[in-house]
């Protein structure tokens, strides 16, 4: 069995693509807890410094030919749009025809056997980096890792700015989590204050906090519970920050959506 897809772009996302080739198709992998793994790092790299269209060039190829129903999920996780990706991960014709010879397992079966500790996200409709019209060079921002209150911040491909709007009402904002274990943040409306909060998700749903939003593209945020709109407005420095407020004319757009959501 072959490990590498080649051709790969840097040596970078392999391991991921090894492991689904070997347990799909009917190999296994087995973990000694004793053991111990290095890994020397070269000391001249035979690639570029910037390794982010490599790495996405490599991880959209292990979601094409191992991922199924569930490939969506490198997309969204990397920001990537569905549809027209303009990354040109090559021809997957010859590892499709290697998985269907082998008979390999889907995805779902790799979920639920092997990593069950992998959350499925189905229901995102839009993502990517947020905007507000007043002025579209600043973007939604997690704010500080540490805390809880989301700013607004000069717009960035870094993944603090993105930003996650499920069918059901949630914005996750900041890196997509996909441990089953481990809570995303959602914008919650406290109730009170001007001041939007960032709060675990499962936690923020058993206390019945405001993490349920109404946004359709180019239109307000408003929170469903308190109908309060999160809007921008500058503070005494001058620096626009997310509050609050009685919804006014202020609208917001997001950068992908999925399945032709919020067009109208």
């Amino acid at each position: 069995m072959s490990f590498v897809d080649e051709p790969p772009e840097t040596q970078k996302g392999e391991c991921f693509a090894s492991s689904c080739q070997v347990w799909q198709c009917g190999g296994r992998i087995e973990i000694l807890p004793c053991s111990r793994i290095a890994h020397l790092e070269r000391h001249h790299k035979p690639y570029a410094v910037d390794l982010s269209l490599a790495l996405k060039h490599n991880a959209l190829r292990v979601a094409e030919i191992w991922m199924d129903e569930y490939k969506h999920m490198v997309y969204l996780a990397w920001n990537i749009p569905l549809q027209n990706s303009g990354i040109d991960f090559g021809d997957i014709s010859s590892r499709m025809a290697l998985r269907k010879k082998l008979k390999c397992k889907t995805f779902d079966w790799y979920l639920k056997n092997v990593y069950p500790n992998l959350k499925p996200i189905h229901n995102i409709v839009g993502y990517g980096r947020m905007k507000n019209t007043l002025d579209e060079n600043i973007c939604l921002d997690q704010g500080l890792v540490s805390g809880k209150t989301p700013i607004m911040f000069y717009c960035h491909k870094y993944s603090l700015q993105n930003v996650y709007y499920h069918l059901t009402g949630e914005f996750y904002v900041g890196p997509l989590i996909t441990e089953a274990r481990t809570d995303d943040h959602c914008l919650a409306d406290p109730g009170n204050g001007e001041k939007p909060t960032l709060e675990p998700c499962s936690k923020a749903a058993q206390n019945r906090l405001h993490i349920y939003w109404d946004f359709k593209l180019g239109k307000a945020v408003m929170n469903r519970a308190t109908k309060r709109c999160q809007e921008m407005k500058k503070d005494t420095s001058g620096i626009y920050e997310p509050v609050l407020q009685t919804c006014t004319t202020q609208a917001w757009t997001i950068q992908y959506t999925v399945q032709n959501w919020g067009s109208n």
